[in-house]
This record gives structure tokens, C-alpha cells and sequence, in this order.
């Protein structure tokens, strides 16, 4: 069965992408599984047989060695004890005995082998080694996004309760797959549903824009629909400001200057300014 996979750490994050996990398992009716991934650090080697010139430096490495085995106990440790709070804060929640599994490796190879297993991966927009700063993003996020085939929530440091989301449209074949996701899912059911387009306006993009309206009204969604131009990030930001907006959703990868936007620069500038979780859809 599909989850949705809250990935935990140490980072201001974590509280969030509890709450935003447990929101997100109640609307989906899905089980919800803690991963946290132990980053492989490099090892100091154990056997010194074959060793030349050692002489007096070899109880040295010894003891290197063995603050190796040390340090990693204690960080499996520090990563039970994290899982732990975490499963704590969700039964405050309601959300009654999550799996919890602890994982060796990089963060992208480990939810790649997981991939089968996630209904949504729900993860902080700041990783443990991101900083205080706003602007810090967890350096594996964009990875993730483009690895995985399956929807990410990135998300603030904050939760707040999703009222009104707003769709980031912009009519390619990517974009409609984004509508077409959102019109099977209950995940987003009953909210405020706003479509966006930013571009030069055409009768072809007006159409677009009423058949995203049509499908979402048809599956229930009360929605507002507005073309604009200007930049991307720019209309973006000064929607979800002017109207609210609690989510932002976006496709994963388009074809249009959508496209730039979410895999090459622009995606680490909206996720560096956006202050509202991220939604993004293959």
C-alpha cells in the first residue's frame, strides 16, 4: 500500500512536515511512514595489516576508527530519538502508530528505492545543514523533485492549515496532466481552487484556461482563474500575497517558460522566496 512519506531530521522543519504529513494522510486516507536517512560519512579503516610506515601514527587511526564506530552509533541514536518525537507529535495529532524506519545512504538513492512505496513524499524546504537563514534550502530538494516520479510537498518552517490553493497553469500537455492529477485526488478536495497563467494573452490560452476551469468546477472545485504577464516568480509571489493563498502547485517539469521555471534557476528562487508549501506534480 502507498503512503505518505514524511522525511525527518533535525532542521526547523520537522514539526511541519509532521503536521503538513498528518494533514496530508487524513485527506488521502493513507497510511503515513517517518524515514530518516543517516548520510554515509567516509570511514577511517579498521585493518592496518599490509600498512608501511605507520610506526607510532597506527594507535592513532585506531582511535580514529573507533570515534567512527562511536559517532555513527550515536547518530542512529540521535535519529531514533528524532523518529520518536516525531511519532509523538502525530499522535497528538490523531495519526495513531505511524511506521518509522531509519535508512544508510544518500537522501535521493534511499527515496528512489522507496519510490513504489510513496503516495506523497512530503519533505522541509530546509534540510539539518541549511543555515537560519530564510533563503537556505536543503541542497538535496531539487534533486528529489527531479528524481522522483511522485508528488513532493515542500514545505515552510510554519504550518498553516491549507484554505486556498492556487495552480501555477500554464496549458501545456504537463499542465493539464497537473489538472487531471488534482481532479482525481481528494487531497486538495474542498478548497479554493485559483488557476494562474503568466504570458502574452491569445484566444489558445484563454481556451486552456476554461478547459482547466471546466474539469476542476466538474469535480467539485470552486475556482477563480485570472491571465497575467510580467515574470513568472514575480506574478506568482504577488498572487498567493494578494489572494491569500495557502499552497502553491506546480508541475514537476513543463514545456513552456513554465519549464524554466521549475528546472533551472527559477525553482531555487521560488523555493527561496515562496513562504507557502510547494506542491509539485508529475
Amino acid at each position: 500500500m502507498t503512503a505518505v512519506i514524511s522525511c525527518i531530521d533535525g532542521s526547523p522543519s520537522s514539526a511541519a512536515v509532521c503536521d503538513y504529513s498528518a494533514w496530508a494522510s487524513v485527506r488521502l486516507a493513507a497510511p503515513l511512514t517517518l524515514v530518516h536517512i543517516l548520510e554515509e560519512t567516509p570511514q577511517v579503516p579498521t585493518d592496518f595489516t599490509g600498512s608501511i610506515g605507520l610506526g607510532s601514527r597506527e594507535h592513532l587511526l585506531q582511535e580514529l576508527a573507533e570515534l567512527d564506530e562511536k559517532r555513527g552509533r550515536l547518530a542512529r541514536e540521535h535519529g531514533q530519538h528524532l523518529l520518536d518525537a516525531a511519532k509523538h507529535r502525530l499522535d497528538r495529532l490523531g495519526i495513531m502508530h505511524p511506521k518509522a524506519l531509519q535508512r544508510h545512504g544518500n537522501l535521493v538513492d534511499s527515496l528512489k528505492e522507496m519510490e513504489d512505496d510513496i503516495r506523497l513524499l512530503v519533505i522541509g524546504r530546509q534540510g539539518e545543514q541549511s543555515g537560519s537563514l530564510f533563503e537556505h534550502i536543503g541542497g538535496h530538494i531539487e534533486n528529489v523533485i527531479r528524481t522522483l516520479h511522485r508528488p513532493v510537498l515542500v514545505v515552510p518552517t510554519d504550518f498553516a492549515m491549507p484554505q486556498r490553493f492556487l495552480i501555477a497553469f500554464d496549458g501545456s500537455a504537463n499542465g493539464r496532466r497537473v489538472v487531471e492529477r488534482l481532479v482525481q485526488s481528494p487531497l486538495l478536495k474542498s478548497l479554493d481552487c485559483h488557476l494562474l497563467m503568466v504570458g502574452e494573452p491569445s484566444a489558445e490560452q484563454q481556451a486552456q484556461l476554461d478547459w482547466a476551469t471546466s474539469q476542476l468546477q466538474q469535480a467539485g472545485y470552486t475556482t477563480y482563474s485570472k491571465t497575467c504577464q510580467g515574470e513568472v516568480e514575480d506574478a506568482l509571489e504577488s498572487y498567493c500575497q494578494d489572494q491569500l493563498i495557502s499552497l502553491l502547485v506546480m508541475g514537476a517539469y513543463g514545456h513552456s517558460r513554465i519549464r524554466q521555471f521549475l528546472v533551472g534557476s527559477t525553482t531555487t528562487n521560488m523555493l527561496r522566496r515562496a513562504k507557502l508549501p510547494l506542491l509539485m506534480l508529475h
